[in-house]
């Protein structure tokens, strides 16, 4: 329940009485398993790393590349479906970064979990025996952040766009 709300209208629309009165359980057993409404968020922040990045991008990913290089274009093909579902609703990572700010903790978790994507992504450089992986990854996590902010906006053909100029980016690395 909480997962959902986050997901999908940020911290600040979300209010703890909200999440109390959705969640069916008392104030005070609310409070005993999470002391603030930030400590929801960081366990939402979490959960979202396993099932969402993990668990679904960089696992899909994975399965349908049969090289590195493969795999990191089929992020973008696992990002196209993601557009065009009904109930896309871009990243949470980068939305509670912007609507929390740099300096606030939950900003600072979403930072260290955008940090962790872009390791996979760096990873699969590595594996793909790419020059400069750390450059590469950096320059392949403007790509995907960039194309998720345009689905946002509508341009739900974004992730094509950005498989094209990712094509461009691995065969710039390739030693």
């Amino acid at each position: 329940m909480a997962y959902e709300l986050f997901s999908r209208r940020g911290v600040r629309d979300v209010g703890i009485n909200e999440l109390i009165s959705r969640s069916g359980v008392a104030k005070a057993s609310f409070y005993r398993h999470f002391g603030s409404k930030d400590e929801l968020v960081l366990a939402f922040l979490e959960r979202r790393d396993r099932q969402w990045t993990v668990a679904t991008i960089i696992s899909e990913a994975r399965r349908r590349g049969s090289t590195p290089s493969e795999q990191l274009l089929a992020i973008f093909d696992v990002f196209a479906d993601w557009f065009a579902r009904d109930d896309f609703e871009a990243c949470s990572f980068v939305n509670i970064l912007l609507e929390m700010g740099p300096t606030h903790p939950l900003g600072r978790a979403s930072i260290d979990y955008l940090d962790k994507i872009r390791g996979h992504v760096q990873s699969l450089a590595e594996e793909a025996a790419l020059r400069e992986p750390e450059s590469f990854a950096r320059s392949w996590y403007i790509l995907m952040k960039g194309s998720i902010v345009a689905a946002a906006g509508g341009d739900r053909a974004a992730a094509g766009r950005a498989r094209v100029m990712a094509e461009w980016l691995i065969a710039h690395h390739q030693a």
